[in-house]
């Protein structure tokens, strides 16, 4: 079994990265293989509509190579996924939107390679707003038809600066729990 994590936060190190480095390692002393994937800080173009992936159906977009025809093999040969965003404007990253509707095109062009695979979500936020993100990106897994896993608490922490994550206890216990709960449901499925 393979866990994908999607850090579409421009910092590298920040609040996001942690957070699903947290749910990476529990996944990994479960004996879940992961992989963290560096979105964010990349000049991804939004999805223009041409139809390509459509009438194709191959996983591929036809805009020019900046890295998402990479991440829609990789998000879809994995068993399980995991996207984090941090909250602007109380919403998602425009990294983080183009990864969604590129790759939702792509994949349901292909014939949904998504369909029941486990997806969790997370997002820190200086103070609020990270529901919103949170439901973007759980939106993309129900459309296409994923099994969403969630925590004892959203899946979110009150983060603002570098190493804040780590300061919310609250936060640090969810992203442990979402990852036990992620092994618990990727085991029951047996993918």
């Amino acid at each position: 079994m393979k866990v994908a994590a999607f850090n579409c936060s421009p910092h590298k190190d920040g609040n996001t990265a942690r957070m699903l480095r947290a749910v990476l390692d529990v996944l990994e002393s479960e004996g879940i293989e992961t992989e963290f994937i560096q979105v964010g800080g990349r000049l991804l173009q939004g999805c223009t509509a041409c139809g390509t992936c459509k009438r194709d159906k191959n996983l591929r977009c036809s805009l020019p190579d900046d890295g998402m025809n990479e991440f829609a093999e990789k998000m879809t040969s994995a068993d399980g996924v995991i996207i984090g965003s941090p909250t602007f404007y109380s919403d998602l990253t425009t990294e983080a939107k183009a990864l969604i509707d590129r790759i939702g095109y792509m994949n349901g062009g292909a014939g949904n390679r998504l369909w029941r695979k486990v997806g969790a979500s997370v997002s820190p936020a200086r103070r609020a707003g990270s529901t919103h993100t949170l439901d973007s990106i759980n939106h993309f897994f129900m459309i296409n038809e994923m099994v969403v896993v969630s925590s004892s608490y959203w899946n979110m922490s009150l983060a603002r600066l570098p190493g804040d994550f780590e300061k919310d206890e609250e936060g640090m216990r969810t992203m442990h729990n979402l990852g036990k709960n992620m092994a618990w449901v990727l085991k029951k499925l047996g993918n």
